[in-house]
């Protein structure tokens, strides 16, 4: 059973994880109308993703005896400058991510529920990948420099991270 105070920390962690996907299909929106199929291809991926991990919270909350509330999410934003920046404020989003799952980990240490301490070791680990990844882009970015044709080289090869984050 949860306490109420870890229900209300993790439904607010759903609203996280549904904005996510939101800002990433609004991501990949722009990066397709763009042309780049690759890195749309990439972010609606990326999208799906963080929709799965919020309907996991969904599933958890509801079998632990809680209620997982689904709640309005704020309006992404449908332009992002640049590649270099769109893929920064993803990496910033991740690392604001990965804070609100800490204070979640801590929240379940003060309350002695080691069951949802658990289950959360994913989504620890889940944004450490997450980090990574985004920090291993904006360096490819950053190799890439103002280089048109290294913009249409990453799009295609970003396509690879999709096939590999796939099989993991």
């Amino acid at each position: 059973m949860l306490s109420p105070i870890i229900e209300e920390a993790l439904n607010g962690q759903i609203k996280i994880e549904a904005q996510s996907s939101q800002i990433y299909l609004a991501m990949a929106s722009w990066a397709e109308v763009l042309g780049f199929e690759g890195v749309a291809q990439f972010m609606y991926a990326h999208s799906d993703e963080e929709r799965m991990h919020m309907l996991k919270l969904v599933k958890f909350i509801n079998e632990r005896g809680g209620h997982a509330k689904i709640s309005a999410l704020d309006a992404p934003p449908t332009e992002f400058g640049s590649f270099k920046e769109m893929f920064q404020e993803l990496f910033k989003h991740e690392v604001k991510v990965s804070a609100c799952i800490n204070d979640l980990v801590d929240i379940c240490l003060k309350e002695k529920d080691y069951a949802t301490h658990n289950f959360l070791q994913w989504y620890v680990s889940e944004q450490i990948e997450e980090e990574a990844l985004a920090r291993n882009i904006l360096d490819k970015i950053k190799l890439i420099g103002d280089d048109k044709g290294g913009f249409y080289l990453f799009d295609n090869d970003i396509k690879l991270l999709i096939t590999t984050a796939n099989k993991a």
